[in-house]
């Protein structure tokens, strides 16, 4: 009686098991592709290391369980442009974004939509807005090619030597503000700049309709992370960055004599305008520990005159980065009017202020450190009037 009822509970749970396996088994296709959709991410380039390839499913009824067992098929198709091997869907970020490398593999394009905590009191996107996309589509540039997940864009012989990247140099300018909701299109590629340096651009387009409405360009000097010395370009990490540049130089600004190449004049004392004490906030500081460049730019603002914000809209700002600023730096911000030679006054050489510049005034800015007056940043800054909305 006993062995009955053992051979009859035994069938009994084989028989169950085999209606859960039957049930399990009814959705297996789409449970199993979303686990390999997650698991083996594309590689983002030739310096990261190599993952496995993306694998593909496949299912065959069979006859004799009524189960349909996995039987998994490595696909090994890839496409490879200018060394830089793009494989299944990536990472959940990369499959968010819209952006992806040219077909060159030598620039890359993005998409962002402009959100409304990003629009300032002209009702448009604010130059500290379009400064941070310019910084991320940089950063996601850097990561497409392989080179660090971190945002500072070092290859792995920089990271073995402790160097960095530092901004030496930024010059923006708008056409053209995009408002809330609108779809801004950056491209940006890097060139070589000088022995110590690299270059970067970027030209800004509205996405629905391809006007251009900015350009950019900005240059870094690598520095050693360890003793804040300024390194040359080593010939291996040349050999790392080079793969990725132009051969030709490929410029922004092409134009001779273009504004980005301006000298930027010292701003003397006294300012006509200044705004003292600034102090930067933990929310300023970026993974090294330095003020974010963006902030500088909001500094400089600061000490714009009021009438000036009032009508005009920023036309193009140039920043030269000469000294480090830490979390306990104490900051002033100096601005005054450019002056400018006048081709009827200045045959002696003095600088006078043209009153058809009315229109589009133009301003030298200084941050400095409070206490010393050590000299953190040169900059000018050039305006238009508010067009009508």
């Amino acid at each position: 009686m006993g062995a009955k009822l053992s051979a009859s509970c035994r069938r009994g749970r084989s028989e169950k098991g085999t209606e859960m396996l039957k049930l399990c088994s009814c959705n297996v296709t789409d449970q199993v592709q979303a686990s390999v959709q997650c698991r083996f991410p594309g590689s983002p380039g030739p310096f990261a290391f190599r993952r496995r390839a993306p694998v593909s499913v496949s299912f065959s009824p069979s006859s004799r369980l009524g189960l349909t067992p996995v039987q998994a098929v490595v696909s090994t198709q890839k496409t490879e442009v200018a060394g830089v091997v793009k494989s299944g869907s990536g990472s959940l970020a990369d499959r968010l974004r819209l952006g992806s490398l040219a077909e060159d593999g030598l620039s890359y394009k993005e998409k962002y939509i402009v959100r409304c905590y990003e629009v300032g009191i002209n009702k448009t996107a604010t130059i500290e807005t379009l400064a941070n996309l310019l910084q991320e589509v940089g950063s996601n540039h850097a990561q497409s090619v392989g080179f660090s997940t971190d945002g500072f864009a070092t290859t792995p012989t920089m990271r073995k030597l402790h160097l960095i990247w530092v901004t030496a140099r930024m010059h923006i300018e708008i056409y053209k503000y995009p408002a809330w909701s609108d779809v801004v299109e950056i491209e940006t590629w890097c060139q070589s700049e000088g022995r110590i340096g690299t270059r970067r651009d970027w030209i800004l387009k509205d996405a629905a309709t391809g006007e251009l409405i900015g350009r950019a360009t900005g240059k870094w000097v690598m520095m050693n992370h360890d003793t804040r010395r300024l390194q040359k370009v080593s010939d291996e990490v040349k050999e790392e960055l080079l793969v990725h540049f132009p051969q030709e130089p490929r410029l922004a600004f092409p134009e001779k004599d273009n504004r980005s190449l301006k000298k930027i004049l010292k701003l003397e004392d006294p300012a006509e305008y200044s705004r003292l004490a600034l102090t930067p906030r933990r929310a300023d500081l970026d993974m090294n520990h330095h003020v974010n460049y963006v902030t500088y730019i909001g500094w400089v603002l600061e000490s714009m005159p009021q009438e000036i914000i009032d009508t005009h809209e920023l036309a193009s700002i140039t920043l030269d980065y000469r000294r480090e600023c830490l979390q306990n730096d104490v900051v002033d911000s100096l601005t005054s009017t450019e002056p400018t030679v006048s081709e009827l006054n200045g045959t002696n050489g003095s600088a006078v202020v043209r009153q058809d510049d009315a229109d589009c005034p133009m301003f030298l800015h200084l941050l400095r450190v409070s206490c010393d007056g050590q000299e953190i940043n040169r900059g000018r800054t050039e305006w238009r009037k508010k067009p009508a909305r």
